[in-house]
């Protein structure tokens, strides 16, 4: 069977965090880079796999999907559901609470974070320190409940790694790149969650295919 393909830019981290997935997921897939730049995310041939014309978009043979955490999601329940917890009503819902935190939350606070500090100024803009100020008050709030909740456990869900983990992988690299890199260090159980998943091989797939070409 062909391999799956992942629409996008390796530089987003809604497609990173699909990456991040089908990785852990051990999915057979490919890369397919939109050039942003001439518009081919636009095209009529992108708006067929992601009508919003965005990405990522996921294809697996005539089966098309669109929203990060949707195609995160439908690589668990094809290769590996453990990930999600399925079949263990508590368990699982545990995991959707965590991922629901991770978008609602973190990532809620973390990417205006990151559009300020890392994307605007690619795009000629000039980062507005007053929202980047906000947010971060807000992502350390959301910060304490998670060393508040790793003191408990040594994963988000449980004492069990899952995609309410994992999603946090992608964004969370980028903020390397920022002047708040140690944001985890008054976090010692954040901090050495964070660690564990990125020794994983999946968060290093990421950072190569992220890094700056030389």
């Amino acid at each position: 069977m062909a391999p799956m393909k992942l629409y996008g830019a390796t530089m987003s981290w809604n497609v990173t965090r699909c990456v991040v997935a089908l990785e852990e997921a051990g999915s057979d897939y490919e890369i397919v880079h939109i050039n942003f730049a001439t518009g081919e995310h636009k095209s009529p041939e992108h708006l067929a796999r992601n009508p919003f014309g965005q990405v990522p978009a996921l294809q697996d043979g005539d089966f098309y999907l669109w929203e990060s955490r949707a195609i995160c999601k439908y690589a668990c329940r094809k290769n590996k559901p453990e990930l999600l917890k399925e079949g263990d009503l508590k368990e699982s819902a545990m995991v959707d609470v965590w991922a629901d935190v991770e978008a609602n939350q973190y990532t809620a606070a973390l990417s205006p974070i990151l559009f300020h500090c890392l994307v605007l100024p690619m795009l000629g803009g000039t980062t507005d320190q007053s929202v980047v100020e906000e947010n971060l008050e807000k992502l350390k709030k959301v910060l304490e409940v998670y060393e508040a909740r790793l003191t408990k456990s040594k994963y988000l869900a449980g004492d069990f790694i899952s995609l309410a983990d994992l999603n946090h992988v992608s964004a969370t690299l980028c903020l390397a790149a920022t002047p708040y890199a140690s944001l985890f260090d008054g976090y010692p159980h954040v901090k050495a969650w964070w660690t564990g998943l990125m020794a994983r091989p999946s968060a290093q797939k990421v950072l190569a295919l992220t890094k700056p070409s030389a």
